[in-house]
């Protein structure tokens, strides 16, 4: 149906967004050595999208 087709193309472009954010994540050193202790992959995981937001604004 014509509807489901476009929910479909829309939830691909949302999918390939989050999943070229997390690829983008991944680069942070802070991630790859980060181990889930308590909230510090939380925390980790909030620093780092907090400097790529102001990448983005510089």
């Amino acid at each position: 149906p014509a509807g489901e087709e476009a929910d479909n193309a829309e939830h691909r472009q949302v999918r390939a967004r989050v999943e070229h954010a997390i690829g983008r994540l991944k680069n942070y050193k802070i991630l790859r050595d980060c181990r889930q202790h308590g909230d510090g992959l939380h925390h980790a995981v909030q620093a780092v999208a907090h400097m790529h937001n102001l990448a983005l604004a510089a």
